[in-house]
């Protein structure tokens, strides 16, 4: 078997876990669980919260200890076995610390997964930039596929899904310990200080003030994605309270039009490089914010019904709104910050999107859902929650537009982009 399916499956089976459970949580939460939304809110912070710290404390074990690809079998094994208990819970209060744990096993494999591919490429010649993207889209295929599996068997309310989750874990798991070693290169980190390990010399680029801008608007659309990734499935299964929808094919399998939202990222990552030689990194960026008002303002007004279009067209944005600020925002980085520190600069960029951001998107909007928006039976104003968002999204636009200062460069584009990126 060849190297590059090698990793071809390594790759679907990373994201097939998490596609098994992330967007179909919600149903399970509200509608078999009947739990409160604020408390919700507090799950999808689990993400953010181990994506502040386990990455960068797994790439230390992995740089000086252990063989990347042991490790990242074992965190698999270990996370597979935390799904397994999670059916089992009853209280809303211990399932948080449940998902927390699963989370810190989970996120710093997406980081090892990275280190392996690419070990594995370099090991037997391979140029990384040509052949490691058509593996990574492979990723995205993977949890279009899970999220189709978990729809039609129908087990979106279920705690079934997370044994399928488990299932692919506990498969990957194993498997990563037949792919190629990558053994630690302590020889890379023995003459660097734990602040540089760490990355936590890049904190420094926090003293210019572009980047300082740059990082808190990452942060806030940070918060952007975890409102749709917690509250999109649930959003279409409510749609099952009203008989005028009972039936349609968006209340019965959900998450297959929610997996729109995936396909459309593959589409919009091969337009990045048109957009970004001919508009640059800040209007790109624009575009994606901008996105997201549509994103949830279509929401607010589309239905199983005729207005079916609306949510189709929804996830259609959302390539865009996801795409345009991941790939863009790190391609900035990578720009704007020296070659010393552009590694950790790129983590910054990332804690502060999946970490901290996350953190932030979650917590907030799930207090505010409950409190704003939630009636005494439980019933939610999703037209009210959409559209709350929207405004949220188009305030940081406009935000973005007046304070975000910089001036596009059509030939540093055309001299550090020349393949497309893959986002998770």
């Amino acid at each position: 078997m060849s190297i590059k399916l090698r990793l071809t499956i390594l790759s679907f089976l990373q994201f097939f876990i998490w596609g098994a459970w992330l967007i179909t949580i919600g149903a399970y939460w509200f509608q078999t669980k009947h739990w409160s939304g604020a408390q919700f809110g507090a799950i999808f912070s689990t993400m953010g919260i181990a994506s502040i710290f386990m990455p960068s404390l797994m790439g230390i074990v992995a740089d000086k200890w252990v063989n990347a690809e042991k490790l990242y079998g074992v965190l698999h094994l270990l996370g597979g076995a935390v799904l397994c208990t999670i059916p089992l819970v009853t209280d809303p209060g211990v399932f948080f610390w449940v998902i927390l744990l699963n989370m810190v096993f989970y996120m710093p494999t997406l980081a090892l997964s990275i280190a392996v591919s690419y070990s594995a490429l370099k090991s037997q010649g391979l140029d990384v930039v040509k052949d490691y993207p058509p593996i990574r889209v492979w990723g995205t295929i993977g949890f279009i596929v899970a999220m189709w599996t978990v729809s039609l068997l129908h087990i979106e309310k279920s705690a079934s899904q997370f044994y399928v989750a488990a299932g692919a874990a506990f498969v990957l798991g194993v498997y990563s310990f037949t792919l190629p070693k990558c053994p630690p290169q302590s020889a890379n980190t023995s003459s660097q200080s734990l602040v540089e390990i760490l990355g936590l010399k890049s904190f420094a680029i926090l003293r210019d003030r572009k980047m300082l801008t740059f990082f808190l608007f990452a942060l806030l659309l940070g918060g952007a994605l975890q409102l749709t990734n917690a509250y999109g499935d649930t959003f279409l299964h409510d749609f099952d309270q009203n008989p005028a929808y009972q039936g349609t094919l968006t209340v019965r399998y959900p998450a297959i039009i929610m997996s729109i939202s995936q396909i459309s990222e593959t589409l919009f990552i091969l337009a990045i490089p048109f957009f970004l030689r001919r508009f640059g990194i800040k209007q790109v960026m624009l575009f994606s914010m901008l996105a997201w008002v549509l994103r949830f303002g279509l929401f607010a007004f589309g239905n199983p019904g005729g207005g079916l279009w609306m949510i189709i067209l929804s996830c259609i944005v959302y390539g865009m709104a996801f795409d345009f600020f991941n790939i863009s925002g790190s391609l900035f980085v990578e720009t704007q910050t020296q070659p010393s520190i552009r590694a950790s600069a790129q983590g910054l960029f990332m804690m502060m999107t999946n970490g901290f951001g996350a953190v932030l998107g979650s917590s907030v909007s799930g207090l505010v859902i409950q409190h704003y928006f939630t009636d005494a039976g439980g019933n939610k104003d999703w037209h009210g929650i959409w559209l709350t968002f929207a405004a949220y999204a188009l305030v940081i636009a406009v935000l973005f537009v007046f304070i975000f200062k910089h001036k596009h460069e059509p030939q540093q584009m055309e001299s550090t982009y020349s393949e497309p990126a893959l986002a998770a």
